[in-house]
């Protein structure tokens, strides 16, 4: 069948690549114009706004943590039924979780408003920086059900062989920020509320376009009378889990990094934290492309049982994500001064501080990419416990012991040093859980 050809096509590099190759593109541009809302920001209003910015990430991450849980989990449960033959009742789950996805947002919109007076409140914040986190996360909030329709129509488009329509929004939607990022902040004087609005309306792109091409019944997967089916939420939310613990637990380290900046430099560290988020974001982002990209023929060739194709993917993707490691790592040591002065001024006190940051964090680069595919792997394979087990180790468990080591023993070289130390101790974990499933999946 037409729509079915490429997971029909041999695995060869080329062809993986063809595949995978709009949703790296997606993933980084969507990077890439996070951190232009920080270089409009840090540029236009100051380093304090920046701090701001990085204070409300981990409630953003909360809001968005169960979309993408039901995203990637959902991913995976439907394009298994389609390798299964099952289209229909694919298509009756795709739309059952979209509208959970709706559901979801509009109570995570409400609770947010609630307690945004009591978020930053017992963090002994300046007034001003506590003024810019509250300001950006109350205009941010409004946008909370386009930006978990964003996160669900990404990978549904991916997976209905729509890559480049999702790269084509990502980037629509990251010119819309960008230019918007100027004229509300330097044209309208809207401050860092300008920012939110400007990340919310970009975000929200994909959204609409997602409407429009799943009313189509031309598409894949599209829109259809949907059934309640109590297994299907519970195996989305069992092979999402992962990316839930993820999304939860890297607030959580957020606000770890940004207490012991606190501690140890004050306000400025938590600039500097952000600026090297930045870059490892923008890093990170290709191996979260290339595994977003693949997943969908993962759990198709596990759905159809075909071994062999499973096993030459496998195989493939940890030479091609070897390949990405390498090259970011040399971009990311080249290039540490130029990425930082973008953000913060030589004379700037938080200059120097991202500047080594940066140098010490790169060496995570070496590890992140197999630690994402792994993770990745066995939700396309639907097994969310394992996956669960390797992100929640990766993202908590690991970066939780090294945060509180580390910076005793090395000051603040520790707490730089807390991410590497933290996925190599990961990479060694994702290495067993590899060899340990190899037979019952076969690859």
């Amino acid at each position: 069948m037409e729509n079915q050809n490429v997971y029909e096509k041999p695995v060869t590099l080329r062809n993986i690549m063809k595949f995978a190759v709009p949703t790296i593109a997606m993933t980084v541009f969507m990077s890439f114009y996070t951190m232009v809302d920080g270089l409009f920001v840090s540029n236009l209003i100051g380093t304090n706004a920046l701090s701001a910015i990085n204070l409300t990430a981990p409630v953003i991450q909360l809001v968005t943590a169960i979309s993408t849980m039901l995203a990637t989990g959902g991913s995976a449960v439907v394009m298994k039924k389609m390798g299964e033959q099952k289209t229909d009742e694919a298509r009756e789950d795709f739309t059952f979780l979209i509208l959970v996805n709706v559901a979801v947002g509009i109570v995570m919109c409400i609770a947010g408003y609630l307690a945004i007076d009591h978020i930053f409140a017992g963090m002994n914040l300046s007034a001003d920086v506590e003024g810019y986190c509250t300001e950006y996360l109350s205009r941010y909030l409004i946008f909370t059900v386009p930006i978990l329709l964003m996160n669900n129509f990404t990978l549904y488009m991916i997976a209905s062989e729509k890559a480049n329509l999702s790269l084509i929004c990502s980037v629509a939607g990251g010119i819309l920020n960008m230019v918007l990022d100027y004229v509300f902040i330097a044209g309208f004087d809207m401050g860092i509320s300008g920012a939110a609005v400007a990340t919310g309306l970009g975000y929200s792109v994909t959204a609409v376009v997602g409407m429009f091409v799943f009313s189509r019944k031309k598409s894949l997967l599209h829109f259809r009378k949907p059934v309640f089916r109590f297994r299907i939420l519970a195996g989305a939310a069992t092979n999402g889990c992962s990316e839930m613990a993820t999304a939860l637990v890297t607030g959580i380290i957020t606000m770890m990094f940004n207490w012991t900046m606190l501690h140890y430099v004050g306000e400025d560290g938590i600039a500097a934290v952000t600026i090297i988020m930045y870059v490892l974001m923008f890093a990170s982002s290709l191996y979260i492309g290339y595994s977003y990209g693949v997943a969908p023929m993962l759990s198709f060739y596990y759905g159809e049982q075909n071994h062999d194709k499973l096993k030459k993917l496998i195989a493939l993707s940890l030479k091609v994500i070897a390949a990405i490691s390498a090259v970011t790592v040399a971009v990311s040591l080249i290039l540490t001064r130029p990425l930082v002065s973008v953000f913060a001024r030589p004379d700037n006190p938080v200059y120097d501080l991202a500047v080594t940051g940066n140098r010490i964090c790169t060496v995570a680069l070496f590890f992140v990419g197999f630690n994402i595919f792994a993770s990745g792997l066995f939700t396309a394979l639907s097994n969310g416990i394992v996956s669960a087990v390797l992100a929640f180790s990766r993202s908590f468990v690991f970066m939780l012991v090294m945060m509180l080591v580390l910076p005793l023993i090395l000051g603040v070289n520790g707490i730089w040093l807390a991410t590497p130390a933290a996925e190599l101790m990961a990479l060694a974990m994702s290495v067993f859980m590899l060899l340990k499933y190899r037979k019952r999946y076969g690859y």
